[in-house]
């Protein structure tokens, strides 16, 4: 083989392989329940449709080694049915903006009836005491409209920050 003939190989092997790794890493960012939340639950992105649906604000949740969840708007009926349901999220949750708007970043469900899981997605247990006042339960968030580079079913992002509420 002439070395014109192992350029092309190398060329051709290299495209090859460069296509087939940004076909893989284009399946790691693509979450069909990420999808099915934002389809479902973009209603939300206004704030003021999150209040009509009987959503009230918690303050906003900071981690205690950086990143946040936002402020939380929790729909109370929802938190007691115990269901879960894609579409109705108990709560949704925002981060607030230097302007004072608020941008929809994720939801969160919430079930005291588990080991809990959403289209094959474990939620996460929390004990009680907690920082909600709430007594055991179950939680699963969702990333749906920022991403996370924890994870897109992690409680804390460390691209969301609470800053913004300083002051107001």
């Amino acid at each position: 083989m002439t070395i014109r003939n192992w350029t092309r190989c190398l060329v051709g092997a290299s495209a090859a392989i460069t296509l087939l790794m940004a076909g893989a890493a284009m399946a790691e960012t693509v979450n069909p329940l990420a999808e099915k939340v934002r389809a479902l639950d973009s209603r939300f992105e206004d704030v003021a449709v999150a209040k009509a649906e009987g959503y009230a604000p918690i303050p906003c949740a900071s981690g205690l080694t950086g990143g946040a969840m936002g402020i939380h708007y929790v729909n109370a009926a929802y938190l007691k049915d115990d269901a879960v349901d894609v579409a109705k999220p108990e709560a949704v949750m925002y981060e607030p903006m230097a302007d004072g708007t608020l941008k929809l970043i994720a939801v969160e469900y919430i079930t005291s009836k588990g080991p809990a899981s959403l289209e094959g997605h474990l939620f996460n247990f929390n004990t009680a005491p907690n920082r909600y006042g709430l007594g055991p339960f179950y939680e699963l968030h969702v990333w749906a409209w920022k991403q996370n580079p924890t994870g897109a079913f992690a409680d804390m992002n460390p691209n969301v920050s609470c800053d913004a509420m300083k002051g107001m």
